[in-house]
């Protein structure tokens, strides 16, 4: 028996969401794709925003959905809307494929304006949970990704672009490094983002000049006139302390 895709009573037509989820172990920069069941076509994780939710609560639901982690870094970056996004024929197959009955004049055939996200996560720390259209969910580096379909690897190109030209900043927000770190661990985050090797003597430079970082004890790890200060985000350190006092309180 052929089963009933989302209702059109349940969904807003016409909007989707599609996130960008970059994955950092602590040398290399992955993304997470899934696979869509029976079809061979690759995708980035996204979905549809319910009648009665926030644009950004479904965003976060579908990653809390695919990873578990309901509280990270997740912003929205760019809206894509070319005309050329409607494929009507991808949707069926999709569908299809995973024993759905679907009508010709079905809402989710229709055109989509998607709302893209970029999250930046430890990937060791998360095992990918694939939904109900697709055989699997896995990270592949971001030099090596298989071939998405529809327009998900200009949207990926996007994220990068807007990503490394707001690394500084937006770093300070992801949960993604512990609270205290070594100069040589931050360096390798932005080289692995970056895909460039940078002089280290240069980039501690440069991170002191920008004021984001709070110097801390060393990390004694080996002799004591080599071992590395550790550091902490200035944002983050007041952020926790305001929480401490609430909870003081």
């Amino acid at each position: 028996m052929l089963k009933q895709p989302p209702s059109f009573e349940e969904y807003l037509p016409h909007l989707a969401y599609d996130s960008v989820i970059f994955g950092f172990n602590g040398s290399e920069l992955k993304i997470l794709v899934l696979e869509y069941h029976n079809t061979g076509l690759f995708a980035l994780p996204g979905g549809f925003v319910k009648r009665y939710e926030d644009v950004d609560a479904a965003a976060k639901r579908g990653l809390w959905e695919r990873t578990g982690l309901d509280n990270i870094f997740l912003e929205q970056f760019y809206t894509f809307g070319n005309f050329s996004r409607s494929r009507p024929d991808i949707m069926r197959t999709i569908l299809e494929a995973n024993g759905f009955e679907v009508p010709d004049d079905y809402w989710i055939l229709d055109r989509f304006i998607s709302i893209a996200y970029y999250a930046l996560i430890n990937y060791d720390e998360v095992m990918p949970k694939p939904d109900e259209l697709s055989d699997n969910i896995n990270w592949y580096p971001v030099d090596n990704l298989p071939k998405l379909m529809m327009d998900h690897q200009l949207i990926v190109e996007k994220a990068l672009l807007i990503l490394r030209e707001n690394l500084d900043k937006k770093l300070v927000g992801m949960n993604l490094l512990p609270p205290k770190f070594t100069m040589q661990v931050l360096q390798k985050v932005y080289e692995a983002i970056l895909g460039e090797k940078l002089r280290r003597t240069t980039f501690q430079r440069k991170m002191l000049t920008l004021d984001l970082l709070v110097r801390h004890e060393k990390l004694f790890s080996g002799g004591a006139h080599k071992a590395p200060y550790l550091y902490s985000f200035k944002h983050k350190m007041a952020v926790q302390t305001a929480e401490d006092a609430i909870l003081s309180n």
